[in-house]
């Protein structure tokens, strides 16, 4: 396994919350990179999609692209195995992050994704989806491994066609360009740039540490003097002595 492979797989053992605190959330903390601006900057996801698996736990990958809506003639050139192409030609593991522009009367009704086109997608070394729409065909997926973030499901669809391979993309308030990382589970999903791969890795690590020191103490604590001591990040006894 190389050297990213290894990075890829341990940043499962944290959840996306700890990832986001890393990479942008606390922009005053010296773990944190401050990669965007939280409030400003759509680097993770909203309410708006949820996780279809979140027994399956943390999935990380490569971002693959896509734009998917009506058919349109002058929009005909482009097929589903494009997309098979574009994740079989990125780095691995992918998740494939596809925008649905349907027109409003009909977009909570597009079961895009089912069966078949997810065989064709792990196939090609792809490990979850995320949607800004819904897809269908659930429990038929769930024995795949693979996981998905959608705005829910539904049962079928019409015509339906893609529009635009590996361009930036929209998805659930979260802005996505090919070739980023994605770290997703059950709290949401978040972004950040392939090459800070190892600083996120490596202040996420650390963060965890203090994360869990803090709470260990926190739980022992008996008074609110404590937690709040605690949380200033000096021993309560010192808080006593500067009294």
């Amino acid at each position: 396994m190389s050297d990213t492979l290894e990075m890829l797989e341990e940043l499962k053992n944290f959840d996306t919350p700890s990832i986001t605190n890393v990479v942008a959330t606390y922009p005053g903390n010296p773990l944190c990179l401050s990669l965007y601006n939280p409030w400003t900057e759509n680097w993770y996801t909203d309410q708006s999609i949820k996780c279809m698996y979140p027994e399956m736990g943390r999935t990380v990958g490569y971002a693959v692209t896509c734009v998917y809506s009506v058919p349109d003639s002058n929009y005909d050139e482009l097929t589903f195995m494009d997309v098979v192409d574009a994740l079989d030609a990125s780095p691995k593991p992918t998740v494939l992050v596809f925008q649905q522009k349907f027109p409003p009367e009909i977009a909570g009704k597009v079961g895009l994704a089912g069966g078949n086109m997810t065989s064709a997608m792990v196939a090609v070394g792809c490990v979850g989806a995320i949607s800004n729409g819904p897809s269908r065909d659930i429990d038929e997926i769930r024995s795949m491994n693979f996981q998905y973030m959608l705005s829910g499901v539904t049962a079928g669809h019409g015509g339906m066609a893609v529009q635009a391979v590996n361009v930036p993309v929209s998805v659930g308030g979260m802005d996505v360009a090919p070739g980023e990382i994605i770290h997703m589970d059950e709290n949401g999903a978040c972004k950040f740039p392939a090459d800070k791969l190892e600083k996120v890795l490596n202040n996420v690590r650390a963060l965890q540490k203090e994360e869990e020191a803090r709470m260990g103490a926190l739980l022992k604590a008996k008074s609110a003097a404590e937690v709040r001591a605690i949380m200033g990040g000096h021993e309560y006894a010192d808080d006593e002595e500067g009294k």
